[in-house]
C-alpha cells in the first residue's frame, strides 16, 4: 500500500486494524520528530468501513501516549480547520470519490496537508507497532462542525441568500447535515433531495448521466435557485445553476477566484485554459494534478502575493492567504474545501439579482468534458501512455482524433494539443485502478463528442 494523489489508498480488506494503526504510527512517529505531539484530531466520512479504520487510529494514538480528539463524521476541511485552530495534527479516514469497497487515510501537520516529501517520510518509518490495546473510538465533539458553521456564517453577513431556494443533494456526502445548517443560517431555503444510507461514490470530475438527468429534473420539480452537493468527505463541491445544469469544478473555481480577488493562482495542468484567457488573475502557475503540488505552488506565490488560493479540476478550492472583504476576515484554508467555492458563487449571482448561470457570461469560450475507464491497471494505462508520447502520431490514428496534434505536455500524463486548438489529457488515476480522460474544446457540443470519441477509442483498445 502507498498514497495516491490524496492519502494512502487501498481497499477495504487491506486496511486492517494494524495497517490502519501502522500509518498512523507512521505519521505520529513523524510529526514528533519535529516538535512535541500531545493531541490529536481524528474524523471520517460515511463508509460503512471507516468507523473500524478510526477506531483503529485512535488505537495507535493512545499507545503512544496521545490524547485523540474524535469529531465523528464531518467535511475534511472541517476537520482540518479545527486542527489548524487548535495547532495539532489530524487524520481524516475518507476515500473520498472512490468506491466503497475501498477506502483511504488522509494527514494534516497543524499547519495543513502533507507534502511529497511527508508522505515518503511516513513511508520510510521503521519501527515496531506498539500493543494498541482497545480498539475502540473516543466520544465525539462538535467543536469541529460548529467552528466550520461560524467560519461561513461570520463571513456572508446579513443571510446574504434570503429568498433563494437551493437543492441539497445530500446522498451519503460526511457534510450533509451541516451543509443544511449552513444554508439555512445565510437565508436559504434548502429542499434536501437524494438522501442515501447505502455510500454513494459521487465523483465531481464525472458526473454520471443518472445525476445530470437529476439534477435537470430537480430544478424544475423544486424552482430551484441552486442545486449543490459534494463528494463523500466534503473537499469537492458539485453545483448546479437554475436550470440544474452542473458546473464543472474549474470554471466554479475560476468564477470563485475571480469573485475573492485572487492574484496568484495555482491550478493543475488538466483545468480549463480559460483560466488564463479571463485574464482576471495576476499570475496563473500550473501543476502536476494533485493537491500537495497545486499547495507546493501557492506556497511559492504567498511569497509575491497578498491573495493566493488553488482550485482542481474536481472543483476543491484551497485558499493560501487571509481574505478582508467588508471588515470580515476569512482566515487560510490551505486544503481542498467545497464550500468556499459553492458559497461565493450563490451569494455573488444573489447580490446581483442575477441567475447563477450568469456568472458564466463573458469567460472565454473554452469547455471541459472528463471521464474515465474503470479497472485499468495503471502499469497498462503508463505503457500506452510511452507508447504516445514516443510517437504521437500514433496517439492521433489510435484515439481517431479530428486533427493532427501540435504539441504533446507530460507534466502529468500525456496531455496533446491539437492543430485546432482541442485538447486531450490522459493519465493513470492517483487514487484507483482507472485511466481517466480530460478533454478541451471551443463549444460543450465539440468537447462532449470530443470526449465520446475517445472513450470509445480507449475501450476498444
Amino acid at each position: 500500500m502507498n498514497f495516491g494523489t490524496s492519502g494512502a489508498r487501498g481497499l477495504v480488506e487491506q486496511f486492517t486494524d494494524e495497517v490502519s494503526a501502522a500509518f498512523s504510527f507512521a505519521f505520529l512517529s513523524v510529526m514528533r520528530e519535529r516538535g512535541e505531539v500531545a493531541q490529536v484530531a481524528i474524523g471520517m466520512d460515511r463508509r460503512p468501513s471507516s468507523p473500524a479504520m478510526a477506531s483503529a487510529c485512535s488505537a495507535a494514538a493512545r499507545a503512544m501516549g496521545i490524547k485523540v480528539v474524535d469529531y465523528g463524521i464531518l467535511p475534511t476541511p472541517a476537520l482540518a480547520l479545527q486542527a489548524m485552530a487548535d495547532g495539532v495534527p489530524a487524520i481524516m479516514v475518507t476515500g473520498s470519490h472512490i468506491p466503497f469497497d475501498r477506502n483511504g487515510i488522509k494527514f494534516y501537520q497543524p499547519d495543513g496537508e502533507i507534502s511529497k516529501a511527508d508522505e515518503k517520510a511516513i513511508m520510510s518509518v521503521d519501527a515496531t507497532l506498539p500493543e494498541l490495546g482497545a480498539i475502540q473510538r473516543e466520544p465525539e465533539s462538535m467543536a469541529a462542525n460548529q467552528r466550520y458553521l461560524a467560519r461561513y456564517t461570520e463571513f456572508f453577513p446579513r443571510q446574504p441568500l434570503s429568498g433563494k431556494r437551493v437543492g441539497l443533494y445530500q446522498h451519503s456526502a460526511a457534510g450533509r447535515d451541516l451543509n443544511v445548517q449552513v444554508l439555512e443560517a445565510l437565508g436559504a431555503e434548502v429542499v434536501a433531495l437524494g438522501r442515501s444510507e447505502q455510500f454513494v461514490p459521487v465523483d465531481t470530475e464525472a458526473v454520471s448521466d443518472e445525476d445530470r438527468a437529476l439534477g435537470r429534473k430537480w430544478a424544475v420539480e423544486h424552482r430551484l435557485d441552486a442545486l449543490l452537493t459534494t463528494d463523500g468527505d466534503g473537499d469537492r463541491p458539485l453545483l448546479a445553476d437554475e436550470h440544474g445544469e452542473w458546473l464543472r469544478g474549474d470554471i466554479v473555481g475560476l468564477l470563485c477566484a475571480r469573485e475573492l480577488g485572487i492574484q496568484g493562482l495555482a491550478v493543475p495542468v488538466s483545468c480549463n485554459t480559460a483560466i488564463e484567457a479571463c485574464g482576471a488573475f495576476d499570475t496563473v502557475q500550473r501543476t502536476r494534478i494533485g493537491s500537495p503540488y497545486v499547495l507546493e505552488a501557492m506556497a511559492e506565490l504567498t511569497q509575491r502575493y497578498e491573495r493566493v488560493a488553488g482550485f482542481e479540476a474536481n472543483g476543491g478550492f484551497m485558499l493560501g492567504t487571509a481574505i478582508e472583504s467588508n471588515g470580515r476576515r476569512l482566515a487560510a484554508l490551505p486544503t481542498r474545501d467545497a464550500l468556499l467555492p459553492a458559497l461565493t458563487l450563490m451569494v455573488a449571482a444573489a447580490q446581483r439579482n442575477g441567475p447563477l448561470s450568469s456568472l458564466v457570461n463573458g469567460l472565454p469560450g473554452r469547455f471541459t468534458a472528463s471521464d474515465r475507464l474503470k479497472d485499468i491497471p495503471t502499469e497498462t494505462s503508463l505503457a500506452y501512455l510511452a507508447r504516445w508520447e514516443a510517437t504521437p502520431a500514433r496517439l492521433q490514428e489510435d484515439l481517431g482524433m479530428p486533427a493532427s496534434i501540435a504539441v504533446t505536455d507530460p507534466t502529468d500524463g500525456l496531455r496533446a494539443t491539437l492543430a485546432n486548438g482541442d485538447i486531450v489529457h490522459l493519465r493513470p488515476s492517483g487514487n484507483a485502478p482507472e485511466l481517466r480522460c480530460y478533454v478541451e474544446s471551443t463549444t460543450a457540443e465539440g468537447a462532449e463528442r470530443l470526449l465520446q470519441n475517445s472513450m470509445r477509442a480507449l475501450q476498444k483498445l
